[in-house]
């Protein structure tokens, strides 16, 4: 997974979408050019974690760092003010922050003065775009039911996919979709099909919904796993198959 997101199977490099955010900047400056959303599986599952390395910035200014949409409730935790926080009073707060880290900047010049404050920034415009973006209210039943039954369940992948073409009509630069789970070694007939039926419709929707909306010809969609599958298994009876470095299931749109 690493070398698959970062070019390199040692960790420290940049993330892909770091790249595109250095490389390209952002279109909408109320939301992170570099999103990842993952997504939760459903059913008992041995899933391998995702570390943060898969949306790090590694030796780049850490600003271009994927910020993380949770699976739960909450997607950016700790955006909503407090009780007794108005706005007003929290940007009186950052504006406090930032004098006191442009001085500080000033005197020893480490950029990661600079990317707090930008980010600090970023957080507080994230307050009024996030929830926006998270409103389906106004998506028609149509565009629901294309995504399938889950698409209103947070941390789906169906509902992951929505918030994928919300963030690219809204000038997100690189949107990253991580849905695990996938490494089964056994018990294919019973435990594959719901997974890919938890991937196919949502991933069709998002598509479908880009090219409907005039969205597909500027945006580059790639779907694809970190590894393929043997024919065979040497330990499993019947149903089992085993890594195959050579096989890769790919396939791209738009653009």
């Amino acid at each position: 997974m690493t070398l698959l997101q970062t070019g390199h199977q040692i960790s420290g490099r940049p993330a892909f979408g770091s790249w595109v955010a250095y490389g390209l900047g952002s279109e909408n400056a109320d939301l992170p050019a570099f999103v990842a959303l993952i997504s939760r599986p459903s059913g008992p599952t041995n899933a391998q974690p995702l570390h943060e390395r898969m949306w790090s910035a590694g030796f780049l200014p850490s600003k271009h760092q994927g910020v993380r949409f949770n699976s739960g409730n909450d997607p950016v935790l700790y955006l909503s003010n407090p009780p007794g926080i108005t706005s007003e009073r929290r940007r009186a707060m950052l504006d406090d922050v930032q004098a006191f880290n442009r001085e500080h900047l000033g005197v020893v010049g480490d950029p990661e003065i600079d990317t707090r404050i930008s980010q600090y920034e970023m957080a507080f415009r994230m307050q009024a775009s996030v929830p926006d973006l998270l409103d389906f209210r106004n998506e028609p039943k149509a565009v629901l039911d294309m995504y399938g039954p889950d698409v209103l369940t947070p941390g789906t992948f169906a509902n992951n996919c929505l918030i994928a073409r919300r963030l690219a009509e809204r000038g997100a630069r690189f949107i990253q979709l991580n849905h695990r789970d996938w490494d089964h070694h056994g018990g294919l007939p019973g435990a594959l099909p719901g997974k890919a039926k938890e991937v196919d419709q949502g991933a069709a929707a998002l598509v479908k919904d880009l090219k409907q909306r005039g969205l597909l010809k500027d945006t580059i969609v790639i779907w694809g796993g970190e590894f393929g599958r043997q024919p065979t298994a040497e330990y499993a009876s019947g149903t089992g198959r085993d890594h195959n470095a050579y096989g890769f299931t790919m396939w791209m749109a738009g653009g």
